[in-house]
């Protein structure tokens, strides 16, 4: 049985290199985008929930922050949910490090986009966040390369998740067909 768990584990996270490799390929540009796997589109899904919800959960504390909560709140989520299962088991430690990567990359995409609002939004009347967010600092000028940091951060963490992954697929090998 702990060979099939870890055939499976190694298979998971391969697929985790794939869909990373998705990330920084097919994924940055808007025409193919839509053409990223089915796995990607659910966890898109997901983060524009958990984004949404961040508006108003932080538009306490004013417009500027309510605005910055979602994108902030699409990565706690996730950051939190790396640290949460890591007390239990840091196996999980590659999937909820690929989900943080993923979520910050998204909001690179976002951040990128401000100059140009060619996103489709959730709806028509809704504000572009980051061109607000931008536009009202002064720092519009600035957005590919805050984009370009922020999406760096997010590839860095997915790869950051899966070499933990394989880390523990070449550590659990070991002990598993080393003699006692």
């Amino acid at each position: 049985m702990k060979i099939f768990r870890l055939i499976v584990y190694c298979i998971l996270v391969v697929c985790l290199c794939y869909f990373t490799y998705s990330l920084a390929a097919g994924y940055q540009r808007n025409e193919t985008r839509s053409q990223v796997s089915f796995v990607i589109w659910v966890i898109d899904t997901i983060d524009l929930f958990i984004h949404e919800v961040g508006h108003p959960l932080f538009s306490i504390f004013g417009k500027f922050i309510g605005l910055l909560g979602g994108s902030m709140f699409q990565v706690i989520i996730p950051i939190t949910t790396a640290i949460v299962f890591a007390r239990s088991s840091l196996h999980s430690l590659p999937f909820t490090l690929y989900w943080t990567g993923q979520s910050i990359v998204n909001v690179s995409i976002y951040i990128g986009d401000a100059p140009y609002q060619r996103l489709h939004l959730i709806s028509r009347h809704a504000i572009h966040d980051w061109h607000w967010l931008l536009n009202n600092t002064g720092t519009m000028e600035y957005a590919e390369d805050i984009a370009m940091i922020v999406n760096i951060t997010g590839l860095l963490t997915c790869c950051i998740g899966i070499s933990v992954g394989f880390y523990f697929i070449t550590r659990d090998s070991i002990r598993m067909f080393s003699p006692e």
